[in-house]
């Protein structure tokens, strides 16, 4: 079977599209991947990549067309709109030569923000009257609001009829989350396209765990790991910090890069936080067992502000769960209802620091052996619903149906 995967985001950058190109690629398919030039998430472009390098390439058996796309930059919000309207316009190109000199049997498109990069696909669809997968990880044009804070109706509207388009035009609509049902009904009539597709995470246990990291802090380490960005409500992070600044050697320990890496580094030194929350940076995500196995327990928080975040389940959350470290969380909605479910960890409503600082008072300090047993309840968890090969596998089901 011929598959083109088209996806924004692709190797050499860190993104779930990469599994699936190189699984399904062992597993007999061949693949094509129509991707963009990579700059997530610095912002700039790799080293090695650019407009007249490595546009074209193979890796591990797996053919990449790199189309042209503006660089996402720092911080500006037109500059992220032109990265995104950019990699839908010349990834279009892209599409229409691949539909005229390639056959495909399927079309699977990896959606993350922004779900415009679905169009390309769509077209390839068209002119080969295939079926498309569309895999939804973020809901637009709700991601709108609260990663990107677009208010204008006008704009909103206007990226509401292209996502039903995109829905309209997609064979399956498969979803990361189970709590995006109803909110995709609600813009049409698609009950019988959607089906549950989880995130999942590597076997954090079976990977190198004794990678060169920098020295931690000694106490007990509340670890955070991933994008520190506007959806992660760092603030009640450090209000945290702050509540227990003076309880149990408690430090916290955030790791990543993103929209509020910087402010987060000027408020730790305003606040007189060094001694009680550190940021180490970015580190490859194969370092992320090293840093797991010294932790304590695996923090994760998101934004109460806006509804869509409610239903979203992060991915770190089942890297923390294949990790079988125990989870501490300030979340609401789905996140929360899997962490409950899975009896792998303490969530409070998002936003609620006070509260966290009690768990941890109360629960966690008082019966530390309670607590590192939640951190194996997340691992047989993982074992059962989140290990890559059991979600390839069911993808495989999925696309061979047809």
């Amino acid at each position: 079977m011929k598959v083109l995967l088209v996806t924004q985001y692709f190797s050499p950058e860190n993104f779930k599209s990469n599994d699936i190109a190189f699984e399904l690629a062992k597993r007999g398919y061949d693949i094509d991947v129509l991707t963009g030039i990579p700059n997530y998430p610095e912002g700039k472009y790799y080293k090695g990549f650019g407009l007249f390098r490595k546009r074209v390439e193979k890796i591990n058996g797996v053919r990449v067309y790199r189309s042209f796309q503006f660089s996402r930059g720092q911080n500006k919000q037109w500059r992220l709109a032109l990265n995104y309207l950019s990699f839908a316009f010349f990834a279009s190109i892209w599409a229409l030569f691949l539909s005229l000199f390639k056959h495909y049997d399927c079309v699977i498109v990896h959606a993350p923000s922004p779900i415009i990069q679905a169009l390309p696909g769509i077209l390839v669809k068209k002119i080969q009257r295939i079926p498309l997968y569309l895999w939804v990880l973020d809901l637009w044009p709700e991601a709108m609001q609260s990663g990107g804070g677009i208010q204008n109706k006008r704009i909103l509207t206007t990226i509401e009829n292209i996502v039903k388009f995109i829905y309209t035009n997609s064979t399956n609509i498969l979803i990361s989350s189970e709590e995006f049902r109803i909110p995709i009904l609600k813009k049409g009539n698609y009950n019988e396209k959607i089906e549950y597709f989880p995130n999942w995470s590597e076997d954090l246990l079976f990977m190198r765990q004794d990678f060169d990291i920098p020295a931690l802090p000694k106490g007990f380490i509340i670890m955070l790991a991933g994008n520190l960005g506007k959806s992660q409500d760092l603030d009640a992070v450090l209000k945290a910090a702050m509540e227990m600044k003076n309880s149990n050697n408690i430090k916290w320990v955030l790791i990543g890069d993103g929209s509020k890496k910087s402010w987060i580094d000027d408020a730790i030194v305003k606040k007189d936080l060094q001694d009680n929350v550190f940021t180490l940076g970015r580190f490859p995500f194969e370092y992320m067992p090293t840093f797991f196995k010294s932790a304590d327990a695996l923090l994760i928080t998101l934004s109460g502000e806006y509804p869509d975040l409610k239903l979203v389940v992060p991915a770190r959350l089942q890297s923390y769960m294949a990790a079988g470290r125990p989870v501490l969380a300030m979340i609401d909605g789905a996140g929360a209802d899997l962490i409950h479910k899975a009896n792998c960890g303490y969530s409070v409503k998002s936003g609620d620091y006070i509260s966290l600082a009690r768990i941890i008072r109360d629960k966690v300090f008082s019966d530390l052996e309670t607590f590192e047993k939640l951190g194996l309840n997340g691992r047989k968890y993982f074992e059962k619903h989140f290990q890559k090969n059991k979600c390839i596998n069911h993808l495989c089901k999925i696309i061979d149906s047809k």
